[in-house]
């Protein structure tokens, strides 16, 4: 059957296209508000310059050629900015000037939802900058999303203001030159989701108010200078997916409270002064894929973890925290596991072979520990693992010779040496129909030990004696038949 298109139809689709193009008209008709674009230009220049005015705009910022980093949306038939990013994020955006500066015309962008600064304040010594303290209050009716990343000239403390803008969701501070402590009303910022300090110089306590903040999502606090133990509150962001305070000063023992982070997926403690072991609560933490805390002087025993209620981690670095005691079986049943980082502890005993079993791991770092005996992995996950099995530095590890091929050794565990049997002295061995012991009689009796006499010398006296015995006994059979 042919199809054909009724005349009905054929209208239908033309009345169609003409609302859509009546929309688009209108949309490209549609004028920027004059003001608006007055106080756009003017914040824009204290960034770039005063050598910019839009001069290539048509017909305005929101128009057929609108400016990298701005976007617009209308309201009651006018062009308002609502996004705008300052800094080399595009490969055409404006680039800041040296001396860039804030200025007020910022703070009237009434219906602007979104701000970022990247990379537009570099110069910490000759045109050091801070954020401004005032006029934050006139964006907080829209303003969802502050940004301030990689700037080392922003130096200063964060304003108070901050905690004004009661709608925001994402509030990033990343590796600027920030300082201080961190304010505590932000707490107030009750829609926050993402929090976002890390690489700044802040110092001084994680201020116990930040558990109020429980729609968190992103915590990152990390390469600061924050010290004093973790606040209790912690416990309270049952909502928190990702957790980062790694190099900081922070000490004391971890919060029990870190057992109510149900849906925690990472977990990074690295390079501060955590001690105390490791608490049971660890183990409540079942969506925690990523658990890092190398390098804190925790101490304790790996044997204290439930491991299996960990089903989800994917990578464990325990290395140089202090840990003593066995590696537990039990961390074979991770089957998600792919890194595991033991290293540079005093941890000791055999390992179990069952670490072979883990399906995913490609990486697992023993060395630098007190273990011991004979290493019963395969030839397989030698070659599969490489250089990424380390056990070096574990004096009495050994691997066993022969059953694994040289080009696949573990790299810098010594081979294990061969076993040899003495025999006693008075041994009931019945090779050589009792010659070997009468020899070691004979040793015995002119005063030479079989334990202390080895290599070639012990074979020289053993030929010796056996031709002075054959000598006594061919004495006595031709003594017998004469």
């Amino acid at each position: 059957m042919k199809s054909f298109i009724t005349t009905n139809q054929v209208i239908l689709m033309l009345l169609c296209l003409l609302v859509w193009c009546s929309g688009e008209a209108e949309n490209d008709a549609a004028p920027m508000e004059k003001g608006e674009q007055a106080v756009l230009y003017s914040a824009i220049q204290g960034f770039v310059g005063n050598w910019w005015n839009g001069s290539d705009l048509y017909p305005d910022p929101c128009g057929w050629t609108p400016i990298q980093g701005v976007s617009c949306d209308i309201f009651d038939g006018l062009w308002y900015v609502t996004d705008l990013s300052i800094g080399p994020i595009h490969d055409n955006s404006l680039d800041c000037a040296p001396n860039a500066e804030f200025r007020p015309q910022l703070f009237k962008l009434k219906h602007l939802r979104s701000l970022s600064f990247f990379s537009c304040f570099m110069s910490p010594f000759k045109y050091p900058i801070t954020i401004p303290s005032k006029k934050w209050e006139k964006l907080a009716g829209n303003l969802e999303k502050l940004e301030f990343r990689s700037n080392p000239g922003l130096v200063g403390q964060v304003p108070s203001s901050f905690g004004g803008l009661t709608k925001l969701q994402s509030l990033v501070l990343l590796e600027n030159g920030l300082s201080g402590e961190l304010p505590r009303n932000l707490v107030e910022l009750s829609n926050l989701k993402r929090l976002v300090l890390a690489g700044n110089r802040f110092n001084g306590r994680i201020p116990d108010s930040f558990g109020g903040l429980s729609q968190l999502l992103i915590l990152d606090l990390s390469r600061n200078s924050l010290s004093g133990s973790l606040p209790s509150s912690f416990g309270s962001l049952s909502s928190l997916l990702k957790l980062d305070l790694s190099n900081n000063l922070l000490e004391g023992k971890l919060p029990v409270e870190f057992g109510y982070l149900k849906n925690l997926t990472l977990l990074d403690l690295r390079n501060n002064k955590f001690s105390g072991g490791l608490i049971n609560s660890l183990q409540e933490m079942g969506s925690l894929e990523e658990m890092a805390m190398s390098n804190n002087p925790i101490g304790g025993d790996l044997q204290a973890i439930e491991w299996h209620n960990l089903e989800n981690l994917a990578i464990l670095d325990l290395s140089n925290i202090g840990l003593t005691g066995t590696i537990p079986v039990s961390l074979a049943k991770l089957r998600n596991l792919r890194f595991l980082g033991l290293c540079d502890n005093n941890l000791t005993g055999n390992l179990s072979p069952k670490l072979e079993t883990l399906p995913s791991v490609s990486a697992l770092y023993l060395n630098g520990n007190n273990l011991t005996g004979e290493l019963q992995f395969s030839e397989r996950f030698y070659r599969k693992m490489g250089r990424r099995f380390g056990a070096w530095n574990n004096p009495n590890l050994c691997f066993p010779v022969g059953l694994i091929s040289t080009s696949h050794v573990p790299y810098g565990v010594k081979p294990c040496q061969q076993k040899v049997t003495l025999l006693e002295p008075h041994s009931d061995s019945k090779l050589y129909n009792g010659k070997l012991n009468q020899s070691s009689h004979l040793m015995v009796s002119l005063g030479f030990s079989s334990y202390t006499i080895d290599g070639f010398w012990w074979v020289t006296l053993q030929i010796i004696v056996t031709f002075l015995l054959l000598g006594s006994f061919q004495s006595y059979l031709f003594g017998n038949i004469a």
